[in-house]
């Protein structure tokens, strides 16, 4: 069984939360509130997004690649995909 499948209600209350935060952000921004409430709150998604990154990744890392992982060779076709993410989310 997938880490992500494992741990769905936990990842799913995360989601939950970073929605909620998104909602804030777009009625702070529709009632013309102040540049810093706008920005605390961008802040906070940025920070919610970053922990769910960071958990799932965890997992993946532990789950694909850690010492009880297949051969090399499959452990450096589960690297790959992961370096590639890492990449595009570190832009």
């Amino acid at each position: 069984m997938s880490h992500t499948q494992k741990d769905q209600d936990k990842l799913l209350a995360r989601v939950r939360r970073i929605r909620g935060q998104a909602d804030a952000l777009e009625r702070a921004l529709l009632a013309k509130d102040e540049c810093a409430v706008v920005l605390q709150q961008i802040a906070a998604i940025r920070g919610a997004v970053n922990g769910l990154m960071a958990e799932v990744l965890e997992g993946h890392l532990r789950e694909h690649l850690g010492a009880e992982a297949d051969d090399p060779q499959r452990r450096q076709a589960d690297l790959d995909p992961v370096i590639a993410v890492l990449r595009s989310y570190l832009k």
